[in-house]
């Protein structure tokens, strides 16, 4: 199975992205976790993409607040799927997270989840992976299944209250 990698432009976002890494190991699926920055390593987050492919990533999460330029300069540097996870914060409390991690240019796409949307965005590697491993597809066929019945049971309690 091929791995995601996990970056993080710094270790203040750990507390969000920890879910993603959560959710991945839940499913099975391998990973890694780092702290590279567009603007503060930009040679090593480029050299990192550069090589992901060939070092067994399937594909990239990346997680930035503000500027959130890292899920581009990852996609500028890889052909690998990339998703962004903005990050809430700063004076604009994520808006322009969410901004400049969609905004992408034609030919440099970036699949962008909610603000802090971290399992989601674990969720969607998984959806990616899984396009070519079947057990893959079966644990999301069985999470949605458990998320079904989950609904089920807080709408049966609902109606025993009403």
């Amino acid at each position: 199975m091929k791995k995601v990698a996990v970056i993080m432009g710094s270790d203040s976002d750990w507390p969000v992205v920890k879910a993603a890494c959560a959710q991945l190991k839940e499913f099975g699926i391998p990973y890694e976790a780092h702290i590279l920055s567009a603007h503060r390593t930009p040679a090593q987050a480029a050299e990192f993409a550069k090589g992901a492919r060939e070092n067994g990533f399937g594909a990239i999460i990346c997680a930035a607040g503000m500027a959130a330029h890292l899920a581009g300069a990852f996609a500028a540097n890889t052909t690998l799927p990339v998703i962004g996870i903005p990050m809430k914060g700063g004076a604009m409390d994520g808006l322009d997270a969410l901004l400049a991690t969609v905004q992408m240019p034609s030919g440099i796409p970036v699949a962008t989840v909610a603000l802090n949307g971290a399992k989601n965005a674990a969720v969607l590697a998984a959806q990616i992976l899984a396009v070519e491993d079947a057990d893959l597809a079966a644990k999301l066929d069985a999470a949605r299944i458990q998320m079904a019945q989950q609904i089920a049971e807080k709408e049966a309690k609902l109606q025993a209250e009403v």
